[in-house]
Formats: C-alpha cells, structure tokens, sequence
C-alpha cells in the first residue's frame, strides 16, 4: 500500500511539474507522427495522384476532420463479407453458364478492327462480350418510358428484375408499384433492389409495403448503419438503373424510378431530364441476359440469405435464373425500415422548360456490350474505356452529363482530342443540385474552351442523361457521370452500342437539348471576378472526393 502510495504522488508530482508548454509540444510531436503515418498511408493505397493530393490538403489544413473523414471515406471499402458474397455469387453464375454452354466473353470478331481493343477492356473485367441482334428504341420523355414499362410488366409471363438508385414511390411510379403487385399476384415472380439511401422514402413509405404484401421481393442494397460504417464505407452506393422482364425484354439509362414532376423540386433546378433505351431479344445470350445476370448477382451479394437462394435457383436453373413458383418474400422482414412514414398525395410543383424530342423508331439488329463497374470488384472498366474511345476519336465527341468533375486525364484527354480537330462538345446543365459540384465543374472550363471544346449550358432543367457519342460509330449510354465518385466509387452500368444507327438516335437526342442551351465562349468566361475564379479552383483541389 505504501509503495502503491508512493509511485501514485511520483506521478502526479511529475504532472503537475509540466506546464502547458509542454503538454502543446507533446501535442505537436503526435500531431506530426500522426500526419506522416496518414501521408504514408494514403501515398501507399491511393493511385489516383489527384485524389492523394486532395486528401493530403485536407489532412493537413483540418487535421481532426481530415483525420476522422479519411478513416470514415478515404478508401474504397465495399465490406470484406460483401465483397465475398460477390465472388461466391459470380462463381455460381460462372458455373452456370458452363453447365449450359453459354458462352458470355464473345463476339470481338463482329466490331470493326478499330473497336475491338476498346471492347476487350470490358470483356476482361466483366467477362461480357459483345451480343447482337438486338431491337432497341431510345424513349426520351418519363410518360413514354413510364408507359412502356408498365406495358410489359403487365405482359410478364415468368419474371421481373428491378434495380434502382432511386425509388420515389410518387406520380406514375405508384402505377408502376401497382402493376408489379398484380403481376406478383397472378404468379410472376417479382424483385427489385433499391439504394438503401437513394430510396430512403421509398423504404419509408406505405408503397414498399405493398409491395411486401403483394409478395414482390424486395432488398435494400448496400445498407447503412453506425457500425456497418466501421467496416465499409457509407457512401459506396448501387447507382445502376436496370430492368429486366422475361429475360428478353430490358431497359437501362439514366432514368431512376421517379415521376420527374414531383421529384427535388424544391432544389429550383427545375424537372429532371432522363433517357432510356428498350431492348428485345429472343437469343438465348443478349445484353437483356447480362443485365439478369448483374441483377442476380447484386441482390445474391447482400446478404447470406440471398446468396444461398441464388444457389439453390442456379442449381435448378433451365434458361430461366430464377425458378418459378415465388413464395412470400421473407427477406422482407430482414429490411429495417427508418421511422416514420411518408405518404403522398402533395401536387407536384412544375418547374423545367419543355423540350419535345421527335418519338424514335425502333432499331435491328444492334450489337452492344453491356459494361458494369464496382468499386473493388471490376477496377476502374468505365474510366478506362471512356479515355481510350476519346483518344481513338477522329471527327466528333458530343458528352452529356449532369456532373461534370473529370480527372487530370480525362480533361487532358477532351482538351488534345480538341486541339487535334476533333469537335468537341460538352452539354452540361446550367444549374445542377449540388454547390460544390457546380463550382468544381466551372474550374475545368477554362482550358476546355481555351482548347476549342464547346460548352453547352442547358436551360431547360436539371440534364441527368448519360451519354457520350463518338464519331458516328460508338456510344457510351447508362448511368455513369463523368466525375470520379461514378468511376471510381459507384455501382454503375453502361451500354457501349456499336451501330451507327442505334448511334444516330442518340445524338438526335444530343442535338435536341443543345437548341435549348447557352453557349459559353472564352471571352465571357475570363471576364468572370477573380474572386469567382478563385473559389472555383480552390474547389477543384478538392474535386477528386466529391
């Protein structure tokens, strides 16, 4: 007792001897090591040169909060379980399609020797080929896209995939809850897979048990929590857009299952603006297959539940993924729905120009390769691919996208690809709902037009289509913005489409919205304040996080 006594008064006594001079620097050497132990960390994981720049400048400028956002979203944790379950479920579809001969890494010799490299990429990462034969139709307005959707749901014989960012169960969408549940119940066998957080409403609203009730399978994707946060990161998030009806009816594009007359309206960016494409095909491998194979996977990958029901399926698969014969969904219960409820009957506040873009006629014979990234799982297949076709361009390369924060590559890539020749045009919105992004975009435009690059700001809404035409022959179409959180950080899936005609509707639609921009030229831009100027670029600093 007594030493214990003794050692207890030696220690405060040593305490009490420091001043406050000396607990500072003791604060200052740990705040060193602790700056060079998170500098070599992110120099060592990060490749993106960008990106480790940005993290460095906020580590070092808010070191706590740099510190504590590193740890939460520095890197591209998707979750060691989940990523497993990926593996176990791409395993399970690869052993599959070798029982049944389907052959999926095929069809490099149909493109044009010029093409085949740039599709390769795809193919390696994805193991999908190039499919033709397909009938597609571009549908550029929600009632059309809405219409034909509910058309074929309510025409399903056998199956319905469903997998969305968002789901905002208001306006026509509840028309499409309502057909899903009717298909359910006459014995179709229904799934959609939505955002955890981009359908937070949804999973919130008296829709999602509907369809619960109706016996639709229903599955949150990439759930959040505190703890799960730990462990991956929180905004690592499903951002794909896919359907998939009887495994030969499928849509993708830009367009999330919403009624764009009620959707963000309050973000005073007027209505947003979406695309899709509709394709059929009664082969037995097609782009709608792989879309059904993507889908499968992601709701196998969620949870051990899912994983082990896509097991048995595959075990009894007969050129349909999922056997018939749906039961009640009890993964329902597995869903943790957030308080609350939210029900809607609110009228919709109007608030975008119209544009009316001619109906598009159906098109034959279209080959494409559906190309689906993850991050961890399919590197960087997007990214690489969009480099590598505007580097090949020799005539045009016209983008559309809402967000638009390119990398040093990319944007170096768009500014050669202009000084080549090549007409390049940039349609952005001219208002878009995030401040940040706006700004980080703005300091890309000087040396864009400085170039020769076109930059088209869109007056009628917010521009959400994805769309990137190249020359008359190549087209990138689906869910990707050209910013580094959906190269990089995303689930996202695109539609690389190789038939000129196919091609052609796409860059009508392009050319449609350019007749309702403004256009910006190089001597308007640098009459800007320099402190507009400034801001934009000390927000580029930090656009490879955004």
């Amino acid at each position: 007792m007594l030493e214990a006594g003794i050692e207890n008064s030696t220690i405060e006594q040593t305490f009490t001897t420091w001043s406050w001079g000396d607990f500072a620097g003791l604060g200052l050497v740990l705040h060193i090591v602790l700056m060079i132990v998170m500098t070599l960390r992110v120099v060592s994981v990060q490749r993106n040169i960008g990106v480790s720049i940005a993290w460095i400048a906020v580590l070092y400028t808010l070191p706590l909060f740099g510190f504590i956002a590193y740890i939460l979203l520095g890197e591209p944790m998707i979750g060691r379980r989940y990523r497993q379950r990926v593996d176990q479920a791409s395993l399970l579809m690869d052993d599959m399609a070798r029982r049944e001969n389907l052959v999926f890494d095929q069809g490099q010799e149909l493109l044009p020797a010029n093409y085949r490299g740039v599709s390769q990429i795809g193919t390696r990462w994805t193991g999908l080929g190039v499919f033709p034969n397909h009938n597609m139709q571009l549908l550029t307005d929600p009632h059309t896209i809405f219409q034909r959707l509910i058309e074929d749901i309510n025409a399903a014989q056998s199956i319905i995939l469903m997998e969305f960012y968002i789901v905002y169960p208001k306006g026509q969408v509840l028309e499409v809850i309502d057909a899903l549940s009717a298909a359910a119940q006459r014995g179709v066998e229904c799934h959609i897979l939505a955002d955890s957080v981009g359908s937070f409403s949804f999973f919130n609203s008296s829709a999602h048990r509907t369809l619960e009730k109706a016996g639709v399978f229903v599955h949150q994707s990439l759930p959040v929590g505190l703890f799960k946060t730990l462990f991956k990161r929180s905004d690592l998030r499903n951002h794909r857009k896919i359907v998939v009806i009887d495994e030969h009816i499928g849509y993708i594009g830009s367009f999330n299952l919403v009624d764009p007359r009620f959707f963000k309206q309050n973000k005073n960016v007027g209505q947003w603006i979406d695309v899709a494409i509709r394709t059929t095909s009664q082969h037995s491998i097609s782009i709608t297959t792989a879309m059904a194979i993507v889908v499968a996977t992601d709701i196998g990958a969620e949870n051990n539940d899912n994983l082990d029901a896509l097991n048995q399926r595959v075990n009894g698969y007969t050129r349909k993924l999922y056997v018939m014969n749906p039961t009640i969904n009890d993964l329902n219960s597995r869903i943790k729905v957030l308080a609350g409820e939210i029900d809607y009957y609110e009228q919709p506040n109007i608030g975008s120009t119209s544009i009316v873009i001619p109906k598009m006629p159906m098109v034959e014979g279209v080959l494409a390769q559906l190309i689906p990234s993850a991050p961890q799982v399919t590197a960087h297949v997007i990214y690489n691919t969009l480099v590598t076709v505007i580097h090949r361009a020799n005539k045009r390369i016209r983008i559309t996208t809402p967000y638009f924060v390119p990398d040093e590559a990319l944007s170096g890539a768009l500014t050669i690809a202009a000084k080549r020749g090549v007409d390049v045009t940039l349609i952005v919105p001219e208002k878009v709902d995030s401040f940040l992004v706006q700004h980080a975009s703005q300091a890309y435009y000087q040396e864009l037009l400085e170039a020769g690059v076109t930059i088209a700001l869109f007056k009628g809404g917010l521009l959400h289509t994805k769309t990137v035409v190249i020359d008359d022959d190549y087209c990138l179409f689906g869910t990707v913005n050209i910013d580094m959180r959906s190269f990089y950080l995303n689930m996202e899936v695109s539609l690389a489409i190789y038939t000129p005609e196919m091609v052609a509707q796409v860059a009508d639609c392009q050319e449609v919205y350019l007749q309702s921009c403004r256009f910006l030229s190089l001597e308007q831009w640098q009459q800007r304040h320099g402190a507009e100027r400034l801001f934009d670029n000390v927000v580029r600093l930090f656009s490879p996080l955004l």
